[in-house]
């Protein structure tokens, strides 16, 4: 291939590790579910800080450990790599549901052993009503209990996982190494004045913290002997490689790394610890070329490494970064389909002093990346407009491999909106992507910058069309504001919009708020929150305040639904008066099945305007709808809202992953023709094959949306052939198109699937054949194999651009 030659190869024993840990089966893995078992049968009267940390403590000391044979770095999540730890402390009810049926799914399939089963059915009545879940469904008021019981508003991963949703401060933790937070916080601690009742607490958080940083270093020692031991039966390189690993790890991450090796294998322990701590997913590398240069730059001018040494070892990173599994819900896999883990690395964007932030490694991770070639790490770009041409064209160089990297985030929106809410100007141009396409400053900013409530724009329409009522459960989700068969205007409707999704908005604020409380009492994070700042000077976790900057969102999911809806029934209905309020609903009703209402959908599909073609009526439609969320949403501060951080406050965002799947199983036939329980839109992308008039006019009607209130991440999925960019012409109309969207347009965000619909087909019918075949899901990408039918379907039917 043209771009494999153009990026090089992987070295012959990274090209076998990678190929080991795809072949790897995922199975469940209940060592870890044993150990805080252990430890919270242990300890049930201590501090709630303190038993996380002791947790984490019993999990570093017995955990198993192992070094593979073609690895340069060690650390590992689970007793095999691929494995999926269990979290008992979050929820132990979905694994218990669906012991017998891990290997029976569509898509997502992990594998269990007969004695995991017995291990878990063991420790299950120990956590009987004692999870996070058990506690946070106990805080929700009854006037919520409604959605969480028919799943309106996709709680499955905040009751039954951990948060993360950030990136630490590696940059510190690298200068510093954890002796540097461990003095600070012996310090803070003997500074504390104990008649200060806050005082209490904050001691004992220190403590907390004291017990995680010796868990770590004791972890890495572990690493430092085995590597040790493993160098005494080894010859030649790999014996001086082993060696070398046994050094570093009993060095880093406790000291400050000298070196890149050194660098690297820190980054990867406190990446590595953090999700042994807690599953919670999107944990990030944050401005991975900024903080990891200097250690690069040093070692080739040094000669102490060679820049293909120092791609082997980023290739292993990655390679690394691909062996972290998480075992999600039958439910919650319908909105994270592919097992994602959204471990995002940020490379260019700009310095502080705002001059252009590419250097050697942004190329040399670009580089990595394209022959590694996995759906970890989640690559994202920040584009400026005088961002380094040729780093733009090597970009768009991976791009053409097809496996939906790198994703692109503008800088010439996200800062000035950081800065509009308060995020000093150094920190906003330090910003990383988070996860898919949400931001964050790393090392500030709490957790979940978006992923909490999914709200479902065409569901709550059809509430909002039927006096209150869900027409998908039945039950009533907001007060009555009239049925539609009997309004008589389009002003009539969206006055009903406008209360239904304000009053269900409110709802959603109620649920976050019991399930945060939950989290904060029951679940801290400590080597998280150490790794946080402020959370050490202020003595806090996270989610008691302690990080600089505390901005979250939501996930509005069915943009382009809502927007088509809304035209269909403003022109067809009110204006041109072709169908009436009453048959449109009966229609919907019947999913559009009998004779007379197949005509309509007819109608609704083909004679009314769509979103994604620059047709400022129908744009406008969908804004003024979104208006009432984000005017509603901003009302309501988040549970950290005055206890130190900036912000504490909620904006929008539709960073919804594959949420518009499971989404659209559980919403009716709706007003733009769409069939019950079909996928609903994807992000803020046009429906599929609706947007007719070629890609500048879709970037023209997703950049009228208010973007600067919609912070959380405005997702932009577009599809083309590998043949749209086989040509040096056609690469250069991509970068001229990328440029136009982000500098004169004000996007947000673009990202591409590089396949052709007949080779997805192939896939579907020829799996064995396309064992790598990788595409972008969401804000993430995923081996098409593993996906369910209904994503891969949702996939294959985007629209296919030309430029």
């Amino acid at each position: 291939m043209e771009n494999a030659e153009h990026f090089g190869t992987l070295t012959e024993r990274m090209k076998n590790f990678r190929e080991e840990v795809l072949d790897e089966k995922p199975y469940i893995d209940a060592q870890r579910a044993m150990l805080v078992t252990e430890t919270y049968r242990k300890n049930q009267h201590l501090p709630r800080v303190l038993l996380r940390a002791e947790m984490l403590k019993n999990i570093l000391v017995n955990m198993t450990i192992y070094i593979e044979d073609k690895t340069l770095i060690a650390g590992n999540q689970a007793g095999k790599n691929r494995n999926a730890p269990i979290f008992p402390e979050y929820t132990m009810e979905f694994v218990m549901d669906e012991l017998d049926t891990f290997e029976k799914r569509d898509g997502d399939v992990f594998y269990i052993t007969e004695e995991t089963k017995e291990q878990l059915r063991s420790i299950a009545p120990f956590w009987k009503n004692n999870t996070l879940r058990d506690r946070g469904e106990v805080l929700l008021p009854d006037c919520v209990k409604v959605f969480m019981e028919t799943g309106f508003f996709g709680m499955e991963g905040k009751l039954n996982a951990g948060d993360a949703h950030l990136a630490v401060n590696y940059q510190r933790v690298l200068k510093e190494g954890l002796h540097g937070y461990e003095q600070r916080a012996k310090k803070l601690q003997d500074e504390l004045d104990l008649t200060d009742p806050d005082a209490i607490d904050k001691n004992i958080f220190y403590q907390a913290v004291l017990i995680v940083i010796d868990a770590v270093k004791n972890f890495a020692h572990r690493y430092s002997e085995l590597a040790e031991e493993q160098a005494e039966h080894a010859e030649g390189a790999r014996r001086e490689e082993l060696l070398m690993m046994s050094r570093i790890c009993d060095k880093v991450p406790y000291e400050p790394a000298e070196t890149f090796w050194e660098a690297v294998q820190s980054v990867w322990f406190i990446q590595l610890i953090l999700q042994i701590e807690s599953n919670g997913h999107s944990l990030s590398y944050g401005r991975f070329d900024q903080y990891m240069y200097p250690y690069y730059k040093k070692d080739i001018e040094t000669g102490t490494m060679t820049k293909d040494e120092a791609l082997e070892l980023l290739s292993n990173l990655w390679i690394k970064s691909l062996t972290i599994n998480k075992v999600r819900s039958q439910a919650h896999t319908l909105s994270s389909a592919g097992s994602p883990m959204y471990q995002n690395v940020t490379i260019g964007g700009q310095t502080p002093d705002k001059k252009d932030a590419v250097n050697a490694l942004s190329f040399a991770v670009l580089q990595s990346v394209a022959q590694t070639r996995l759906t970890q790490p989640n690559l994202t770009v920040r584009y400026h407009k005088n961002l380094n041409k040729r780093f733009f064209d090597e970009c768009i160089e991976v791009v053409k491999l097809g496996f939906g990297m790198p994703a692109f985030n503008n800088d010439e929106i996200i800062i000035p909106s950081f800065i509009s809410y308060g995020v000093k100007e150094e920190d906003a141009y330090n910003y990383s992507a988070i996860g898919c396409v949400e931001t964050a400053v790393p090392g500030k900013w709490g957790y979940r910058c978006t992923g909490m409530s999914y709200m479902n724009f065409p569901r709550i329409l059809l509430a909002a069309m039927n006096n209150g009522v869900d027409l998908t459960s039945g039950r009533r989700f907001t007060k009555g504001y009239g049925f539609f068969k009997n309004m008589t205007s389009y002003d009539e409707l969206m006055t009903a919009w406008d209360q239904t999704v304000r009053e269900l908005t409110r709802y959603s604020v109620i649920t976050e708020n019991a399930i945060d409380k939950a989290s904060e009492r029951d679940v801290p994070d400590i080597l998280c929150s150490t790794l946080t700042d402020d959370c050490l000077s202020r003595g806090k976790t996270i989610k008691e305040g302690g990080a600089v900057y505390d901005f979250i969102s939501g996930l509005q999911v069915g943009i382009a639904n809502m927007a088509d809806s809304l035209a269909a029934i403003k022109k067809l209905v009110f204006e041109e008066k072709r169908i009436t309020p009453e048959q449109l609903w009966n229609a919907i009703l019947d999913d559009f099945t009998a004779p007379e209402n197949q005509k309509i959908r007819e109608m609704l599909i083909h004679e009314a305007p769509k979103y994604g073609n620059d047709n400022d009526d129908v744009d406008r439609l969908v804004i003024d709808a979104y208006d009432s969320y984000l005017d509603e949403i901003k009302k309501y501060p988040n549970t950290r809202f005055g206890r130190g951080p900036i912000g504490g406050i909620r904006y929008g965002g539709t960073s919804s992953i594959s949420a518009n799947v499971g989404q659209g199983m559980g919403t009716m036939a709706t007003p733009d023709g769409r069939h019950a329980h079909e996928p609903l839109a994807e992000g803020c992308s046009p429906a599929h094959n609706c947007d007719k008039n070629g890609p500048t006019a879709v970037f023209k009607s997703v950049s009228k949306l208010p973007t600067e209130k919609i912070t959380g991440g405005v997702l932009l999925n577009q599809k083309m052939t590998p043949a749209m960019l086989s040509t040096a012409e056609n690469k250069q109309k991509l970068e001229m198109l990328i440029r136009t969207f982000f500098n004169r347009l004000h996007g947000y965000h673009v990202q591409y699937n590089i396949v052709s619909r007949e080779t997805l087909l192939d896939a579907q019918a020829h799996p064995e054949k396309h064992k790598d075949l990788i595409v972008r899901v969401a804000g993430y990408s995923a081996f098409f194999n593993v996906l369910s039918k209904v994503t891969q379907d949702d996939i294959i039917e985007r629209t296919e651009q030309t430029l």
